[in-house]
């Protein structure tokens, strides 16, 4: 979930103070937003700390009350004031209209600059959504451990990491297995449901709402042929990676409802492939026995597509899955694994199965599968960001900067040194960044490689730490940011 107030004043850099709404400090923050209007609130969607000095009060002093009004009609976090900017501390007017209304009002201190609240939130949503695809890797491992043991296995483990309810059916809607048990009961009230399903043709699915309760239903089919339904209940609904655990779980009991039907080199369902790519399945150990058989022999080249896959079966020897582009959450991405012996008929084989551009990996084992995924899926930005059809690995730059060189790590480059470049003096600043990181600190070195007093380079040295509000002294901070510069200079980039 989103960071909280609280979260946020009990951060020490950031000299946050609260001034009103000490009871809704649990109140999530989903993003900040810096705003001198009058009336922000066009411009906002709901749940923001709106951070503002006020310097336009002091042309023409808005309503202070029908301002914060507004803003708690919005739905907003909270609102923090820049104090000793332009008003030497926050208005009593402000004060007692954030307490009418119960709006949250801290007070940012002269020393914090707005775009480091902003990098703290940032920084703690992306920690938040590591954590949760951290804690959906780790589930979905188990839920494909536990098909090793049977269908009634998978039904079980799904019911408990989502801690709600799971029935599986019978293409006729008898209850095959359900966690808990009571949860049967579940499949009577959702019969009606079920022939819109069997119309819908494979892959289709329903949503229920009742009350607090949310209901996935979904209907496992191999081709055309329904092979049964499966049935979630949560009480909050699903989150994203709550989705993802139900499509690998949907895929995994497609498998075994297909087991008795399957035969050796039929191909492997989605749900297992992504399971291999993540590590949550060893295709060499004993419990994978069957899978070891079907799988292509390694080594093996990995292609990443942007497309989404075809509807129709894989082509023999290729296996595929969709999956989430962990560099950009919420972008699909799709995965294809074959031998290595048929890497050069891969172009042509993704030639036919996508429009758009792909990304191919270096032959790996299947223990270097992460490996070739990050080799992949980084030719592929590659590709996208040149219009290319389709990008090798093996034809970019390597070691650690190489991986780096894609448009994210670019992104990323730019935003951690964008104070800098917003500055007049922006070259002086960032000739002076790199060639102090590129003498690990000794000031006499960097000053003489840029050929001014070491007195100057300290000067703009204590201003850059002013920009980017890190501790230069951290080593961490110092790789951060001498990669960044040094992505960017790969791109030709000051």
């Amino acid at each position: 979930m989103p960071p909280t107030l609280g979260a946020l004043l009990r951060t020490p850099k950031l000299r946050l103070r609260l001034l009103t709404g000490g009871d809704r400090l649990d109140r999530q923050v989903e993003w900040v937003a810096v705003s001198e209007l009058t009336d922000p609130t066009p411009y906002l969607a709901g749940g923001e700390l709106v951070l503002t000095t006020g310097v336009r009060w002091a042309e023409e002093m808005p309503d202070l009350r029908s301002y914060v009004r507004r803003l708690a009609e919005r739905d907003i976090a909270g609102v923090g004031f820049g104090a000793a900017v332009v008003w030497e501390r926050t208005p009593d007017e402000l004060c007692a209209a954030a307490e009418e209304f119960g709006v949250t009002l801290v007070e940012v201190a002269r020393e914090t600059p707005f775009i480091a609240v902003g990098k703290e939130v940032s920084r703690l949503l992306a920690q938040e959504e590591y954590e949760g695809l951290g804690r959906a890797f780790t589930a979905q491992r188990a839920l494909t451990r536990a098909a090793l043991s049977g269908a009634g296995a998978v039904v079980d483990r799904l019911a408990r990491e989502l801690d709600g309810w799971v029935v599986l059916m019978e293409p006729d809607g008898a209850v095959r297995h359900a966690a808990p048990a009571s949860a049967a009961d579940h499949a009577y009230r959702l019969a009606p449901e079920l022939p819109r399903l069997r119309g819908a043709g494979p892959r289709a699915g329903a949503s229920v709402v009742s009350g607090r309760e949310h209901v996935a239903l979904q209907s496992l089919a191999a081709g055309r042929r329904v092979r049964g339904f499966l049935a979630v209940g949560a009480r909050e609904g699903f989150g994203s990676h709550d989705r993802t655990l139900v499509h690998a779980a949907v895929s995994l009991l497609t498998l075994e409802l297909e087991r008795p039907a399957a035969e050796v080199g039929s191909g492997l369902v989605p749900g297992v492939v992504a399971a291999l790519f993540d590590g949550a399945l060893d295709p060499t150990s004993p419990g994978a026995a069957a899978l070891a058989r079907v799988l292509p022999a390694a080594p093996v080249v990995v292609a990443a597509a942007q497309d989404p896959p075809p509807e129709g079966p894989w082509p023999e020897g290729v296996w595929g899955t969709e999956t989430t582009d962990v560099s950009t959450p919420g972008t699909a991405r799709t995965l294809l694994l074959a031998a290595a012996d048929r890497a050069d008929l891969l172009p042509e084989v993704c030639d036919e199965l996508f429009e758009g551009p792909v990304g191919l990996s270096e032959p790996v084992d299947y223990s270097e599968l992460a490996v070739a995924r990050a080799q992949a899926e980084r030719a592929l930005s590659v590709a996208v960001e040149e219009a290319r059809a389709i990008v090798r690995s093996g034809d970019l730059p390597g070691g650690l900067l190489g991986m780096t060189d894609t448009p994210a790590g670019l992104r990323l480059a730019d935003d951690l040194l964008g104070p800098l470049d917003r500055q007049r003096n922006a070259a002086e600043l960032l000739a002076s960044l790199r060639a102090y990181l590129a003498a690990s600190g000794r000031w006499d070195a960097a000053s003489e490689s840029l050929g001014v007093h070491r007195h100057t380079l300290r000067y703009r040295m204590r201003r850059i730490r002013e920009l980017l509000t890190v501790d230069l002294d951290d080593p961490d901070h110092r790789v951060e940011l001498w990669i960044a510069l040094r992505v960017r200079e790969g791109r030709g980039r000051p």
